[in-house]
């Protein structure tokens, strides 16, 4: 199980970084992306905590490996760029973008900013223009199918187009408690639930694996 979005206490999630990996490796988690809630409060603190967390439990366990991220969310669509790349000069290895969702009031115009930005995922952006797809697909950033209560109400249309343009998907958890953590046969669900095919299901897997391979050269 790969799942590259989740949250701890150093945002708004409820568990410490060491138990939300003790709890994914009950799970069956082979790789966790810890990805909290970023802005300009916490850029200077979170990421570096995460960073050196990650360098030490990589060394400490062998069934699981943990990648530092940071999840933008709610900024400015003119600061998306810039928080790019703030965070990876931070050492943040994943960045994702809190994408325009039915469930929020995320600045109209984030899913393409953050696109143009060149992150590694668009956290369940139900809202994306065909446009802002065919850009997916093109630049190889992933689009995510969510399993969060609310985001997940736009995973047909997510899974539609990325399969009329190309686009890859991924499954996030976008985890904030213990209980949201998914197992494998959870994940498959999922995305056979937001329209995709076994072979789909199976291709976005081994896309997600590709990812993982990219962040960790």
């Amino acid at each position: 199980m790969i799942d590259l979005h989740t949250h701890t206490f150093l945002s708004d999630g409820l568990l410490c970084p060491a138990e939300l990996v003790q709890r994914a490796k009950k799970n069956g988690y082979k790789v966790l992306g810890i990805t909290d809630h970023i802005d300009s409060t916490k850029l200077d603190w979170v990421i570096p905590s995460l960073v050196k967390f990650c360098e030490e439990i990589n060394k400490a366990e062998r069934s699981i490996k943990v990648i530092p991220g940071a999840e933008l969310t709610h900024l400015p669509v003119s600061l998306i760029k810039s928080y790019v790349r703030k965070v990876r000069e931070k050492g943040a290895k994943l960045v994702i973008v809190h994408g325009e969702t039915l469930l929020e009031p995320v600045p109209p115009g984030t899913n393409r900013a953050a696109l143009e930005a060149d992150v590694d995922i668009l956290a369940h952006p139900g809202l994306i223009k065909e446009e802002e797809v065919k850009i997916a697909a093109e630049k190889g950033i992933y689009l995510e199918i969510s399993a969060r209560k609310g985001h997940c109400l736009a995973n047909g249309r997510v899974a539609f187009l990325a399969r009329k343009y190309g686009a890859k998907l991924i499954i996030g958890s976008d985890a904030h408690a213990p209980e949201d953590l998914l197992t494998l046969s959870e994940a498959e669900k999922i995305l056979l639930g937001a329209g995709l095919s076994e072979e789909e299901v199976k291709k976005t897997f081994q896309d997600s694996e590709k990812l993982v391979k990219r962040l960790l050269l």
